[in-house]
């Protein structure tokens, strides 16, 4: 999600708050079947569908990225919350140049 996310970062997210196109969001990844919790992805909410939000990563020539171009629309019921906040954590704060 760079350049408005950055590895290391910290969100605060309200679960299942009302969403926006634009709003940052953190939902269940489609098709996950790895056993344990599901695997969660961040990702900006760009429009909604019948199907669902469609979601997209803020970096589209990323490695690895997946969004809606890879899985599709999203139902409501995998989105987790909407990010309110985003912040780092104190060791990450100290360590940059003032």
């Amino acid at each position: 999600m760079l350049p408005a996310l950055r590895p290391g970062d910290w969100l605060l997210v309200r679960r299942g708050a009302c969403v926006r196109p634009g709003d940052v969001v953190v939902a269940r990844l489609p098709g996950d079947t790895a056993p344990g919790p599901p695997r969660l992805i961040v990702k900006r909410a760009a429009w909604r569908t019948d199907e669902g939000w469609w979601l997209e990563s803020d970096n589209q020539r990323a490695s690895g990225r997946r969004d809606s171009w890879d899985f599709g629309a999203l139902p409501d019921d995998h989105l987790v919350g909407r990010v309110v906040l985003r912040y780092w954590p104190l060791r990450r704060r100290r360590a940059q140049p003032s």
